[in-house]
């Protein structure tokens, strides 16, 4: 079976994110005591599904067309060498000789970033409640930043000369044929930033030993799309920075909301009932004639 049909098109998850949302609203109006505590999963399950398409839609987009994504390409691999940064070609000669291990890094590529970004939203939501929000919300903003940056398009190293497209060699590749902007969505590194944020909340909520696996993962993501020559290093390198800038921005202005809620619960500890518009109205004096 070919990898490309275990995906959905933007259009497509757009459905079921839509579907979601209604089933969500749905059980958040159900009258039933066991039904209403499911509620929060379809709510969350709509806002991974949203963001899963806009990610599917921007692939689909360009604001800058297809003309320069060859020489941006160049540029990155030429800074990358000035910078003494190990060659994605010699990684890749390192599996392309085995079959097994060349098909196994494809199929990570095309099914397993977002198979396991789901495995641990659902563990967080059930296990670490307290701490779902925050990584909901950083994973959003890191995915829409990305997502904005994507919008230049850049082509990745399997289109230069030099380089083998291992998908497309073994029948698996997840992108359309031709030159079009779904292929030139390089920079950044969405798989990274995903993984990276998997295995770095994974250890910071957990203390099992499995939560390793996370790291794991993130590991084998970075070693995934660049011996398949889908990404540049640094493609990965930007896509970490973005997780980690939206990290720090996401506490910052959780931090600030936190200030503003108790500055506002203060003054109403210390003037109760002021401006409250439940308070009694001040009674008029009552002159006697």
């Amino acid at each position: 079976m070919p990898v490309q049909n275990l995906a959905l098109d933007w259009q497509q998850s757009a459905v079921v994110a839509a579907g979601l949302a209604v089933a969500g609203l749905g059980l958040r109006r159900a009258r039933s005591p066991r039904v209403r505590p499911v509620a929060p999963f379809g709510v969350e399950a709509f806002v991974i599904a949203a963001l899963y398409s806009l990610w599917q839609l921007a692939g689909e987009v360009s604001v800058a067309g297809t003309t320069g994504a060859y020489a941006r390409a160049r540029w990155i691999e030429r800074a990358e060498h000035d910078l003494r940064l190990p060659s994605e070609r010699d990684l890749q000669h390192l599996i392309l000789g085995h079959r097994l291990l060349v098909e196994s890094a494809n199929w990570y590529y095309a099914t397993a970033h977002f198979t396991v970004l789901g495995i641990f939203l659902v563990w967080l939501f059930v296990r670490h409640r307290d701490r779902y929000p925050h990584v909901r919300n950083v994973l959003a903003v890191t995915t829409l930043v990305c997502l904005v940056i994507q919008l230049l398009p850049v082509a990745p190293p399997r289109m230069l000369p030099g380089f083998v497209d291992t998908a497309v060699r073994y029948g698996e590749s997840v992108y359309s044929t031709g030159l079009a902007p779904d292929v030139l969505s390089a920079m950044p590194s969405v798989h990274v930033a995903w993984a990276v944020l998997v295995g770095w909340y994974a250890v910071r909520s957990s203390r099992s030993r499995w939560r390793w696996l996370g790291v794991a993962h993130a590991a084998a993501t970075v070693f995934v799309v660049v011996s398949t020559a889908n990404h540049w290093w640094a493609d990965g390198v930007v896509g970490t920075g973005v997780l980690v800038a939206s990290a720090w921005s996401v506490t910052g202005v959780s931090a600030w909301w936190r200030r503003v809620r108790a500055d506002r619960l203060a003054r109403d500890v210390d003037n109760p009932g002021a401006g409250s518009p439940l308070s009694d109205p001040p009674q008029p004096s009552i002159v006697q004639a």
